[in-house]
């Protein structure tokens, strides 16, 4: 006869507490993966595409965890410690571990990224069943799975929710990782107070569970040391600045170069040279009108195009849309960075706005007399949107019949087919594309596009002190050797994103 399941008047403490766990540990899985799948994002760029292959390599991984738990078949409580324990472990130390690979051993990251995954998923996949077979002892197959499930599921929604907008902004991705890793840890001290009088050698396993509580709390307790030590050999230079938002991680250095600023890896100025990068962005197309009054900037959260846009005398208002509000906040209250803009986040002539640039034109809202876009450059689909006919339409309505607008567009040179995709793209709209190129030592030869309704004119004045640009060798910006000319080039829309690809390709070589 097969065994009944006991009746009983309610839910009894030890299903009250592995339910319990079956939340912990769906939280702690999905926190493994969304930081496998974020840091590689972050370090190898195409969002989509790591998150897809991130997230379809654990699911593999959970479907081979769940097919293995068919061969444990004694001491289930027992092999359910030793499985979050590892669990803990793995998964608790695996942005730090991608961190300092990424760091100190590059080209072993894919490998050690998608083995980790790999590892970590068939954890996970072996803990569900384990806990769904050690419940049944007591509780009927259809409320066993019923409430198995709605305990996984609670725990997946609450993670997904507080790891872009609570936990890794608070914490930082190592500290959230080790975090969950003692979660999962302090799981397996309750399953080994709840089984104790089942388990063979307690004292074994407790001195397991303490070994592994107390190298993640140590862990934990110096994760900004293993930070600095990753990013530090990564960036080379001395880091006086670093914090990760919800948008991105951002990190100051200082070395032989002055200050650079790096977002998510990638470089976005060098104190040395930037004047040359920024004067080229700005003055071409504001000296060219001539006498602009209002002025938007998308992006450079820096400041550094807004500080060239304030030496014109003519300039009344400028609106600077920045996503990220620990950008604007770093780069107008950190006194050497502030500096370094020339105090132009705090001028009474800007306005701030934090929210999505794309949004932001889709409102109904004034037109300017020259448009600044200093978007860094499209490594994912996210900021790909920034860059397609839809964002370059929206751009169009906001820009005044006789004003200009400037578009930092990626190194023709290195990435010469994404840079005329961007001029295809700006055609395409109705708008004229007038591309010039500058050479900036820490990116080499970078290129720009102005987009109008009327033909771009060179401009007969400069104002006094730059550093980089005069009169006489500003037509030379617009001349583009047989090495950088125009090559055919599809548009860049929402629908297809071709740019995304087609950047990651071309830097990729």
């Amino acid at each position: 006869m097969s065994a009944r399941p006991i009746e009983r008047s309610g839910p009894q403490p030890v299903e009250i507490a592995l339910l319990a766990s079956v939340f912990v540990v769906a939280a702690c899985g999905l926190v493994y993966e969304l930081s496998a799948a974020a840091l590689s994002s972050y370090l190898l760029g195409d969002s989509v595409l790591q998150f897809s292959t991130i997230i379809g390599t654990y699911l593999f991984a959970m479907g081979v965890g769940s097919w293995l738990s068919r061969y444990f078949e004694r001491q289930l409580p027992a092999h359910f410690l030793r499985i979050e324990l590892m669990v803990a472990l793995v998964g608790g130390a695996l942005p730090a571990l991608l961190f300092i690979a990424n760091a100190y051993a590059p080209g072993a990251f894919r490998l050690l990224l998608y083995g980790l995954v790999l590892v970590v998923g068939t954890l996970v996949g072996l803990e569900i069943p384990l806990v769904m077979r050690i419940l049944r002892r007591n509780v009927a197959l259809k409320d066993l799975v019923s409430q198995v499930l709605t305990f996984d599921y609670l725990g997946a929604l609450a993670v997904s929710i507080a790891f872009p907008l609570l936990l890794v902004p608070q914490l930082g991705m190592i500290r959230t990782g080790l975090l969950f890793g003692f979660m999962n840890a302090a799981v397996a001290v309750w399953a080994l107070w709840l089984f104790r009088h089942e388990l063979r050698r307690v004292g074994m396993h407790a001195l397991a569970c303490g070994l592994a509580l107390v190298a993640l709390l140590a862990a934990f307790v110096f994760a900004d040391r293993i930070t600095t030590l990753a990013e530090d050999k990564f960036y080379q230079d001395r880091i006086v600045f670093s914090e990760s938002s919800p948008y991105q991680r951002i990190v100051v250095t200082r070395g032989a170069a002055g200050h650079r600023l790096f977002l998510n890896g990638n470089l976005q100025f060098a104190e040395r040279d930037e004047y040359r990068y920024h004067e080229a962005l700005v003055h071409p197309v504001m000296a060219a009108h001539g006498a602009p009054r209002k002025v938007a900037v998308l992006g450079g959260g820096d400041g550094m195009a807004v500080r060239e846009i304030l030496k014109y005398p003519s300039v009344e208002s400028v609106t600077l849309v920045e996503l990220d509000p620990n950008m604007t906040r770093l780069f107008s209250e950190h006194e050497t960075l502030a500096a370094l803009n020339g105090h132009a986040l705090n001028s009474p002539k800007l306005r701030i706005v934090n929210t999505d640039a794309f949004q932001w034109l889709q409102q109904p809202g004034e037109v300017f007399d020259v448009i600044v876009v200093d978007f860094p450059d499209p490594t994912n689909f996210a900021i790909g949107k920034l860059y397609t006919n839809s964002f370059y339409a929206l751009l169009d309505q906001r820009l005044a019949a006789s004003g200009y607008a400037v578009v930092q567009t990626t190194s023709p040179l290195v990435a010469r087919k994404s840079f005329w995709t961007v001029a295809t793209t700006i055609e395409s709209v109705g708008l004229t594309a007038t591309p010039y190129h500058a050479h900036v030592p820490s990116f080499g030869e970078w290129g720009y596009i102005i987009a109008s309704r009327r033909p771009f004119r060179m401009p007969d004045a400069l104002p006094e002190g730059l550093r980089f640009l005069s009169l006489p060798t500003l037509p030379l910006l617009f001349d583009f050797p047989r090495d950088m000319a125009r090559v055919p080039a599809e548009v860049h829309r929402l629908s297809n994103q071709t740019l995304v690809t087609t950047y990651e390709r071309e830097w990729g070589r």
